[in-house]
């Protein structure tokens, strides 16, 4: 069961920033095990066995990040990573083709989530067409997202975007990719296992977000229209 990150875990992050080598890593790859990639694989195990057990009907794998980048795109970064995530995604889905849930720890703050690292431009030409076509479903999903103060939506906009159903969904028609995120300074809730159960809350709070994205793969393709 996940116990919480520590103040060693902190350490360990801004440590392997500013000794981003392999000599430094290998000196400190015990710390790096104890205090940061076990309680993340727990806390990663937790979140996905609870929230299956809680939505059986879901088709997702659990990923833990490694600490190693590709050395094929360093681009004169060291060869570790200062941060790691957990992201429940499908099985067998190109990376940024569908939205995923994440939760990430970096050496200045935490961040949770759900959505694209980069939409395909047809799935957010087939969300546009449904809130054109059917604005309702998404209406109600953005006053409830309104109603709430945990979330940001963010993404980029298009510069030039086309005029929205209605008010309300105008933040989300002009977004060429978007994301619903949270993220804080370090605060005690890292220390404990109740951020597993904030995380299951949020991942939970966002549900129907991920679900609504997911139902655009079966409509037409607007662009052939």
């Amino acid at each position: 069961m996940f116990q919480g990150f520590s103040g060693a875990t902190v350490d360990f992050m801004w440590g392997i920033r500013f000794n981003n080598e392999k000599s430094w890593f290998e000196a400190h790859k015990e710390d790096y095990i104890t205090h940061f990639q076990r309680p993340m694989k727990e806390l990663a195990n937790e979140v996905y066995t609870r929230f299956l057990d809680e939505h059986p009907d879901l088709d997702l794998v659990c990923k833990v990040s490694r600490i190693y980048r590709d050395a094929r795109r360093l681009f004169g970064r060291g060869p570790y990573k200062d941060h790691l995530w957990l992201s429940l995604v499908r099985p067998h889905v190109e990376a940024g083709s569908e939205p995923v849930f994440w939760f990430e720890l970096a050496p200045e703050e935490w961040s949770c989530g759900m959505g694209f690292w980069m939409a395909p431009p047809l799935t957010m030409a087939k969300f546009r067409a449904r809130m054109d076509r059917d604005p309702k479903p998404m209406e109600q999903l953005a006053r409830r997202f309104n109603k709430q103060e945990q979330f940001l939506l963010e993404g980029e906009d298009y510069k030039r975007p086309k005029p929205a159903p209605s008010p309300l969904l105008d933040p989300w028609y002009r977004k060429k990719s978007f994301a619903l995120s949270h993220s804080a300074p370090h605060q005690d809730l890292l220390w404990s296992h109740a951020l597993a159960d904030t995380l299951l809350d949020s991942f939970t709070f966002l549900l129907p977000y991920y679900q609504y994205v997911l139902s655009l793969s079966g409509d037409p393709d607007p662009r052939q229209a």
